[in-house]
């Protein structure tokens, strides 16, 4: 038998990616969500992460700014993150019975598959998410649903979506460091 392993779900900047959706012109641009009424940025593309537009901080702050850097913002729409969030939840729930829903667009998958089926698979709902939403999700796997948080957030720095905590002990304590 297996060890168990924890698969978590996180999509990608999800607000943001959630606009991005019915306005594809913005995918590869920098793109910010703000708070309810425009109040604060909840959510900025990895592309507005990379002009260092902080997170939380007050619109009116950031405004002149995100002009000059040609940064998209949207004001929230919370019926259709809510709407998409079901969707991905259900979705993943469809490959995964047992799935923890930890937040609007984060959900723990346990797993009794081995590390290379649980990678597949990650790597297969990353792809059908894809296609079926349009949004990128990651998945991080590992032994303990911390060690598959720290292993989702290396996972949105690859290709592939996907990052299996390394079963080497040297290899895991460098990426702890």
């Amino acid at each position: 038998m297996s060890e168990k392993l924890y698969i978590l779900a996180d999509a990608n900047n999800f607000f943001a990616s959630c606009e991005r959706v019915f306005q594809p012109q913005y995918r590869q641009k920098p793109v910010v969500v703000l708070s309810n009424n425009d109040g604060c940025v909840v959510s900025r593309s990895a592309e507005a992460k990379a002009l260092g537009i902080p997170m939380g901080k007050p619109y009116f702050q950031l405004k002149e700014l995100l002009q000059k850097k040609k940064v998209k913002v949207f004001s929230s729409n919370f019926e259709l993150y809510s709407d998409f969030s079901h969707r991905l939840m259900s979705l993943l729930q469809a490959a995964c019975p047992d799935l923890e829903q930890y937040s609007v667009d984060e959900a723990f998958l346990p797993s009794t598959l081995d590390r290379k089926n649980a990678q597949q698979l990650a790597q297969q709902l990353h792809q059908n998410l894809l296609q079926q939403l349009s949004l990128p999700v990651s998945f991080g796997i590992a032994t303990s649903k911390t060690l598959a948080k720290l292993a989702n957030h290396l996972a949105k720095k690859t290709p592939t979506g996907v990052f299996l905590w390394p079963e080497n002990p040297l290899e895991a304590q460098q990426l702890l460091s």
